[in-house]
Protein backbone atom coordinates (compact mmCIF):
# COMPACT_ATOMS: atom_id res chain seq x y z
CA UNK A 1 0.00 0.00 0.00
CA UNK A 2 2.62 2.61 1.05
CA UNK A 3 5.03 1.13 -2.30
CA UNK A 4 1.46 2.37 -4.19
CA UNK A 5 1.48 6.17 -2.74
CA UNK A 6 4.78 6.40 -3.25
CA UNK A 7 4.35 5.79 -6.82
CA UNK A 8 1.38 7.68 -7.47
CA UNK A 9 3.24 10.84 -5.44
CA UNK A 10 6.27 10.32 -7.68
CA UNK A 11 4.03 10.30 -10.94
CA UNK A 12 1.99 13.51 -9.88
CA UNK A 13 5.47 15.39 -9.35
CA UNK A 14 6.82 13.85 -12.53
CA UNK A 15 3.75 15.15 -14.54
CA UNK A 16 3.56 18.57 -12.40
CA UNK A 17 7.07 19.34 -13.41
CA UNK A 18 6.41 17.70 -17.20
CA UNK A 19 2.75 19.87 -17.62
CA UNK A 20 3.37 23.11 -15.47
CA UNK A 21 6.73 24.44 -16.39
CA UNK A 22 7.00 27.54 -18.94
CA UNK A 23 7.36 27.60 -21.76
CA UNK A 24 9.96 29.38 -23.43
CA UNK A 25 8.72 32.27 -24.75
CA UNK A 26 11.53 32.89 -27.35
CA UNK A 27 10.73 29.11 -29.00
CA UNK A 28 8.08 27.80 -31.21
CA UNK A 29 5.89 25.38 -30.51
CA UNK A 30 8.68 23.39 -32.69
CA UNK A 31 11.10 23.70 -29.41
CA UNK A 32 12.99 25.84 -32.70
CA UNK A 33 14.61 29.32 -31.52
CA UNK A 34 11.89 31.94 -33.21
CA UNK A 35 15.04 34.12 -34.62
CA UNK A 36 16.84 30.98 -36.31
CA UNK A 37 13.63 29.98 -37.91
CA UNK A 38 13.82 33.59 -39.63
CA UNK A 39 17.05 32.81 -41.63
CA UNK A 40 17.74 33.79 -44.82
CA UNK A 41 20.26 34.09 -47.47
CA UNK A 42 20.54 37.83 -49.01
CA UNK A 43 22.89 39.82 -50.05
CA UNK A 44 23.02 43.68 -49.66
CA UNK A 45 24.03 45.58 -52.42
CA UNK A 46 24.63 49.36 -51.18
CA UNK A 47 26.06 50.15 -47.49
CA UNK A 48 23.88 53.24 -47.35
CA UNK A 49 21.21 51.46 -46.77
CA UNK A 50 22.47 49.67 -43.77
CA UNK A 51 20.37 51.62 -40.83
CA UNK A 52 21.22 50.86 -37.23
CA UNK A 53 18.30 51.46 -34.03
CA UNK A 54 19.18 52.10 -30.28
CA UNK A 55 16.72 50.43 -27.86
CA UNK A 56 17.11 51.21 -24.68
CA UNK A 57 15.38 48.20 -22.10
CA UNK A 58 15.22 48.02 -18.63
CA UNK A 59 15.64 44.90 -16.36
CA UNK A 60 14.74 46.87 -13.17
CA UNK A 61 13.15 49.75 -11.84
CA UNK A 62 12.69 51.05 -8.26
CA UNK A 63 9.46 51.09 -6.76
CA UNK A 64 9.65 52.95 -3.56
CA UNK A 65 11.48 55.35 -1.49
CA UNK A 66 13.90 52.81 0.13
CA UNK A 67 15.47 51.96 -3.36
CA UNK A 68 13.79 48.61 -3.69
CA UNK A 69 13.77 47.10 -7.09
CA UNK A 70 10.77 44.98 -9.22
CA UNK A 71 12.47 43.16 -12.02
CA UNK A 72 11.23 42.85 -15.38
CA UNK A 73 10.41 40.86 -18.48
CA UNK A 74 11.68 42.89 -21.45
CA UNK A 75 10.30 42.27 -25.04
CA UNK A 76 12.11 43.11 -28.08
CA UNK A 77 9.75 43.93 -30.81
CA UNK A 78 10.74 44.16 -34.66
CA UNK A 79 7.76 45.49 -37.22
CA UNK A 80 7.86 45.71 -40.66
CA UNK A 81 5.50 48.52 -41.60
CA UNK A 82 5.82 47.49 -45.75
CA UNK A 83 2.85 46.15 -47.25
CA UNK A 84 5.33 44.64 -49.73
CA UNK A 85 8.91 44.37 -48.89
CA UNK A 86 10.77 42.42 -46.47
CA UNK A 87 13.59 43.94 -44.35
CA UNK A 88 16.25 41.98 -43.17
CA UNK A 89 18.16 41.74 -39.75
CA UNK A 90 21.91 41.50 -39.91
CA UNK A 91 22.47 42.02 -35.71
CA UNK A 92 20.71 41.76 -32.90
CA UNK A 93 23.47 42.77 -29.93
CA UNK A 94 22.58 43.52 -25.96
CA UNK A 95 24.46 45.65 -23.83
CA UNK A 96 24.99 46.02 -20.23
CA UNK A 97 24.44 49.57 -18.05
CA UNK A 98 28.36 50.39 -18.79
CA UNK A 99 28.02 49.26 -22.85
CA UNK A 100 29.57 46.37 -22.58
CA UNK A 101 28.17 43.86 -25.03
CA UNK A 102 26.74 41.15 -23.32
CA UNK A 103 25.18 38.93 -26.02
CA UNK A 104 24.96 38.86 -29.78
CA UNK A 105 21.47 36.80 -30.76
CA UNK A 106 21.25 36.10 -34.16
CA UNK A 107 24.64 34.84 -36.42
CA UNK A 108 23.03 34.87 -39.50
CA UNK A 109 20.30 37.29 -41.57
CA UNK A 110 16.74 36.72 -40.77
CA UNK A 111 14.32 38.31 -42.81
CA UNK A 112 11.40 40.06 -41.47
CA UNK A 113 8.39 39.70 -44.05
CA UNK A 114 6.40 42.13 -44.97
CA UNK A 115 3.55 42.98 -42.06
CA UNK A 116 5.30 40.67 -39.84
CA UNK A 117 6.67 40.99 -36.50
CA UNK A 118 10.02 39.30 -34.70
CA UNK A 119 9.80 39.61 -31.08
CA UNK A 120 12.54 38.60 -28.61
CA UNK A 121 11.79 37.95 -24.51
CA UNK A 122 14.83 38.58 -22.13
CA UNK A 123 13.57 37.42 -18.97
CA UNK A 124 12.49 38.88 -15.68
CA UNK A 125 15.47 36.90 -14.21
CA UNK A 126 18.17 38.01 -16.51
CA UNK A 127 19.75 41.06 -15.05
CA UNK A 128 22.81 40.81 -17.09
CA UNK A 129 22.07 44.06 -18.97
CA UNK A 130 21.42 46.27 -15.86
CA UNK A 131 19.12 48.69 -15.43
CA UNK A 132 20.35 50.98 -18.82
CA UNK A 133 20.63 47.83 -20.82
CA UNK A 134 20.09 48.26 -24.26
CA UNK A 135 19.62 46.51 -27.75
CA UNK A 136 21.53 47.83 -31.10
CA UNK A 137 19.56 46.22 -34.10
CA UNK A 138 21.62 46.61 -37.71
CA UNK A 139 19.28 46.29 -40.68
CA UNK A 140 18.47 46.82 -44.08
CA UNK A 141 16.00 46.96 -46.94
CA UNK A 142 15.80 46.51 -50.91
CA UNK A 143 13.21 49.22 -50.67
CA UNK A 144 14.20 52.55 -48.62
CA UNK A 145 10.69 53.20 -48.02
CA UNK A 146 10.50 50.32 -45.52
CA UNK A 147 10.49 51.76 -41.70
CA UNK A 148 10.34 49.50 -39.02
CA UNK A 149 8.66 49.66 -36.14
CA UNK A 150 11.36 48.74 -33.09
CA UNK A 151 10.33 49.23 -29.37
CA UNK A 152 10.80 47.25 -26.17
CA UNK A 153 8.01 46.45 -23.82
CA UNK A 154 8.61 45.69 -20.41
CA UNK A 155 6.30 43.93 -17.68
CA UNK A 156 6.79 43.64 -13.98
CA UNK A 157 4.81 43.68 -10.33
CA UNK A 158 5.00 44.99 -7.72
CA UNK A 159 2.98 43.69 -4.71
CA UNK A 160 -0.66 42.81 -6.74
CA UNK A 161 -0.43 45.37 -8.54
CA UNK A 162 0.94 44.76 -12.66
CA UNK A 163 2.56 47.07 -15.03
CA UNK A 164 4.24 47.51 -18.33
CA UNK A 165 5.49 50.24 -20.83
CA UNK A 166 6.82 50.74 -23.65
CA UNK A 167 10.19 52.12 -24.99
CA UNK A 168 10.86 53.37 -28.66
CA UNK A 169 13.91 52.45 -30.48
CA UNK A 170 15.67 55.72 -31.64
CA UNK A 171 18.14 55.89 -35.21
CA UNK A 172 21.72 56.19 -34.81
CA UNK A 173 24.23 57.01 -37.24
Amino acid sequence: MLNKLHISLFTIAILSVVYCSTPNPNENSKGQDVLKTHETIVTQENSDSIHYVYVPIYSDIYVNKINQKSLLAATLSIRNTSKESSMYVTVIDYYDTNGKKVNSFIENTIEVKAMSTVNYVIDRDDDTGGHGANFVVEYFSKNDAVIPIIQSIMIGENGDSGFSFVTDGQMIY
